[in-house]
């Protein structure tokens, strides 16, 4: 019975093309028994070799499906079912389209009448394969998946090797789920073929390839920093950025935003000439990172720059001097650490394309913001916007805080409203593009799309990180699931590509001064540590880039006639129905492209004031400040009070008098009746009508002086 079960695992089913396969194998004939029984206890000795040899088997990285390294025409199959389910849809985590039928599937998905399957890989010269991960096809109605297969090799894409001479590999057993199947030896080889045995379902398949490139070929990206170029797990974070400020105490400062759902702190670091302070004069840029816990490259990328300016600035570095000099950076490489434990724990390619996504309480937080959008739009179609409802800085919703938000979003929004952050940026994954807002979409006005007033600003600072960027703008060969949507450049408006309400971006530029977008660092969420030093190579430049460009525009301080700030002075640019305000220590800074530019300093009690500011091409924003005069309004509002103050104290002796009348009068009123007769008391009381309206009088001026003295 033993060798039955044995031979059974390791033999193949007969016709793997039939449409659904939902069990790993079939029992043999006798003819097959005889034939293989005797060799069962090899094969059994066989398999626990296997077992045992992946306790010495080299970890080696993916070859570069998920992250697109590994290019179109490097995947080849043998059929597919459809036009939209090729080859080249076979990538770990490919995402398909809304539509099944649409030209993007979810995965390679082979056509059902042909006899033999298989899924072939080009590595482009000859590397050290040591694994298969598979997974099933991307799809909301289909469970689509490969249960078992067989692992082929060749130097010449003709001439094929089994591996093991047929050794069985156990797939999926469902679709979103990663499974990793190692070798017990490495194969050296240029090709390599997954032959599917059984599924369920359809035939489909995502799959990346693990493999070491040979010693002749080792070490291609030789990173020009000397960093720390590996996952860090929390712990390990806050000791990184613990060694960092203990190396460059005078520029760094550690400090935390807030803490998740379940009490790890959301650590910060502020790099800056004098840490701890808003200098007037000094904007403020953020980047933060780990919105998504399972998208884990922006928060390397954010650990490697706080080691990057700390070194190079102990360097003396001239450019890195001029940032931490003329820039408050803030840098928060984990926004959702309880999440990112959890992808951790999973590792970098066997965590699926939602796990550690959410918040440990289920928010998505990059969309968990107030929807300001709505309430801007809504004033604005009735006319409201400026008059009742500011273009900016728009209050937050009444209770709002008290509803669905995470606490982590709670955290986010406090930390925006304390610091006068005037450019950022969020770095997620899963896509290599920057994205601009507005992220929601509007409900269209004679089909009008509905852009920011700074739409142009928008662009620009996209373009800065995506031209920077070694690769961003290499979209010849597409997006990471799909056509380019970026005409070549690397950046959207998110709102026309994929929507979202309550989007940080938005409320960041609704109710703060702060510009902010959103950097899709790549297709790969998590990539390979191995791949860091390549990823720092190629955002190094973007990220120093877009953190210059803080400095596009104009700056200034608005001030009094006795040189007093004025904070919370709104900033007015002609042409651009959106204001900025100013700080507590009454500057500010417009981001603006270059121009010619008529700007208005207002301020409640202050005349307002506008002058012409000039925009240049060179670095360095613009100088343009204000003094502002106490306004004639203010003064006659003054003229105003006290002359109503006059009248009515004028009011007030004048019915103490009529009160004193009424008094006298009444008292003679009750003398005299007292003294007159009977018959005569009816007649007399007539003359109460004249009492009456003396009364009535008296009652009202009361009310008045009650008023007044309130």
């Amino acid at each position: 019975m033993t060798s039955d079960l044995e031979v059974l695992i390791l033999i193949p089913a007969a016709s793997p093309s039939a449409a659904n396969h939902s069990s790993v194998s079939r029992r043999p004939s006798p003819d097959e028994a005889n034939r293989t029984i005797s060799s069962a206890k090899t094969t059994f000795v066989t398999q626990i070799l296997l077992v045992c040899a992946l306790i010495s088997l080299p970890e080696c990285p993916p070859l570069g499906l998920e992250s697109h390294r590994v290019e179109d025409d490097q995947l080849l199959a043998s059929s597919q079912s459809h036009h939209g389910f090729s080859a080249q849809r076979g990538r770990l985590n490919m995402q398909g389209s809304d539509n099944d039928e649409d030209l993007y599937g979810g995965a390679w998905c082979a056509e059902s009448e042909e006899r033999e399957h298989w899924f072939q890989v080009d590595a482009r010269r000859e590397v050290e394969f040591t694994g298969v991960i598979t997974q099933g096809r991307n799809s909301e109605l289909h469970e689509d998946f490969v249960s078992s297969y067989f692992v082929a090799f060749s130097n010449d894409s003709r001439d094929w090797t089994l591996l093991h001479d047929g050794y069985l590999f156990y797939g999926n057993v469902d679709k979103e789920t990663p499974v990793m199947s190692q070798f017990a030896t490495p194969v050296v080889a240029r090709y390599i073929r997954i032959l599917p045995q059984s599924w369920n379902g359809s035939l489909c398949l995502r799959a990346e390839i693990l493999a070491c490139q040979l010693p002749s070929y080792e070490n291609e990206v030789n990173p020009s920093d000397d960093l720390d170029f590996r996952h860090h797990n929390y712990k390990e974070m806050r000791q990184m950025m613990k060694v960092i400020n203990e190396e460059c105490p005078n520029i760094t400062r550690i400090y935390n935003i807030g803490k998740s759902s379940q009490g790890l702190k959301m650590y910060a670091m502020e790099i800056s000439d004098n840490p701890g302070e808003h200098e007037p004069g000094e904007p403020e840029f953020r980047y933060t990172a780990g919105l998504h816990g399972n998208e884990a490259l922006g928060r390397e990328l954010l650990l490697l720059l706080m080691q990057f300016l700390c070194k190079e600035y102990n360097d003396d570095n001239p450019r890195v001097r001029r940032l931490v000099d003329g820039v408050r950076i803030h840098l928060v490489p984990s926004l959702n650490p309880d999440a990112y434990e959890l992808a951790y724990e999973m590792g970098s390619e066997m965590g699926n394309w939602a796990l550690g996504h959410w918040t440990e309480e289920g928010y998505d937080i990059f969309q968990n913001f107030p929807d300001l959008n709505s309430i801007l739009w809504g004033a604005e179609d009735r006319g409201w916007v400026p008059r009742i409802v500011p273009n900016h800085h728009i209050p937050l919703p009444e209770n709002f805080l008290n509803g669905s938000l995470a606490v982590e979003t709670k955290a986010v929004i406090s930390w925006m409203e304390r610091n006068p952050f005037v450019l950022g940026a969020n770095l997620q994954g899963g896509e290599k593009l920057v994205t601009y807002p507005f992220d929601m979409q509007r409900p269209p006005i004679s089909g009008a799309l509905r852009e920011t007033p700074d739409d142009a600003m928008f662009r620009w600072l996209a373009m800065s990180y995506a031209h920077s960027h070694l690769t961003m703008t290499e979209t010849y060969r597409g997006s990471c699931h799909g056509d380019d949507i970026t005409g070549g450049q690397g950046i959207t408006n998110r709102a026309t590509w994929k929507p979202v309400v309550g989007s940080m971006n938005d409320f960041s530029y609704l109710h703060t001064n702060c510009f902010e977008l959103s950097i899709f660092l790549g297709c790969d969420k998590f990539p390979h540590e191995s791949e860091l030093p390549l990823e720092w190579e190629n955002n190094r430049e973007a990220l120093l880039s877009f953190i210059e460009q803080v400095h596009r525009g104009i700056k200034g301080i608005v001030r009094d006639i006795e040189g007093n700030p004025l904070p919370n002075a709104t900033i007015s640019v002609e042409g651009i129905r959106h204001d900025v305000k100013t700080a507590v220590g009454g500057d500010y800074w417009r981001l603006l492209n270059p121009g010619e530019y008529k700007v208005t300093a207002k301020a409640d009690g202050y005349t307002p004031q506008t002058r012409l500011c000039m925009v240049g091409y060179d670095s360095g924003a613009t100088p343009c400040s204000f003094t502002l005069t106490k306004s004639n309004w203010d003064r006659i509002k003054k003229i105003m009070d006290l002359d109503s103050r006059s009248k009515r104290l004028e009011t007030s002796v004048l019915a103490s008098g009529l009160l004193s009348q009424i008094h006298r009068e009444k008292r003679e009123v009750t003398r005299q009746t007292k003294l007159l007769p009977s018959n005569k008391v009816l007649e007399f009381h007539s003359g109460k009508l004249k009492f009456s309206k003396l009364y009535q009088r008296s009652f009202v001026l009361g009310v008045i002086l009650q008023t007044s003295a309130c």
